[in-house]
């Protein structure tokens, strides 16, 4: 079966999101977390981009930071 297999590729990569990009503004799939905002006295909030802004504008996922 190629279920199996396909399934443990998956699990060994990093999962993806469809959801808003804060970089071009619209939606987007393969989100990564890039910014965390964090609440003080307003609200607080958190930056998604998508693949091809990640390229764009050079951003690196907080997953994948040092």
């Amino acid at each position: 079966m190629t279920g199996g297999a396909s399934h443990e590729k998956a699990s060994t990569t990093v999962p993806s999101a469809f959801g808003w990009c804060a970089w071009h503004k619209g939606h987007a799939e393969d989100l990564r977390l890039i910014q965390i905002h964090e609440q003080g006295s307003g609200a607080g909030g958190n930056l998604f981009a998508c693949g091809p802004c990640r390229q764009a504008h050079h951003l690196v996922p907080l997953a994948d930071r040092p």
